[in-house]
């Protein structure tokens, strides 16, 4: 059984992450959507909370959801994909800008752990605009994000920046 680890901050999930993640699917028999304590971000919902809004999409998946965990993670991503039995490390590309940072993260993770490899999925041409970080940004100055998010993570931001 082939098992990915897809990492992230996940502050918030966004429909974006949603894609990447359904096709991921389509690489790996399972799937562990790993949520990041140690990111270096300063995320503006507590660990749990982001990993209870990654739970509550996936129930949207359907048949799909069981083949995929959600767990969180402190410390190197190496390290909690080895202890999961995964073998690759599943990573979306927005835009050629995200390539070398991921290029460089995906070198130092096979330094550490040869044995595990990369897989880089590009963002869909509807997708590829979308990061946390602005629709973060958006929801805080009251703009419409019902695109961006599913309607429980817009709950949740709408309720954050009241």
């Amino acid at each position: 059984m082939r098992t990915g680890v897809y990492p992230g901050t996940f502050d918030p999930i966004t429909v974006g992450h949603m894609d990447i993640i359904k096709r991921a699917l389509g690489v790996v028999d399972k799937l562990i959507i790993a949520v990041a304590l140690d990111t270096g971000k300063d995320p503006i919902f507590a660990l749990d909370e982001r990993a209870d809004m990654v739970r509550a999409d996936m129930k949207t998946l359907g048949a799909e959801s069981k083949r995929i965990e959600v767990k969180t993670f402190p410390g190197l991503l190496v390290n909690f994909a080895q202890e999961n039995n995964a073998t690759l490390l599943i990573r979306g590309l927005r835009a050629v800008s995200d390539f070398e940072y991921e290029f460089q993260m995906a070198c130092m993770n096979s330094r550490l752990n040869p044995t595990m490899e990369t897989v880089f999925l590009t963002a869909s041409e509807n997708t590829h605009f979308i990061s946390s970080r602005f629709v973060k940004q958006i929801a805080r100055l009251g703009g419409d994000i019902s695109s961006f998010v599913s309607p429980h993570v817009a709950k949740h931001l709408k309720k954050h920046f009241a």
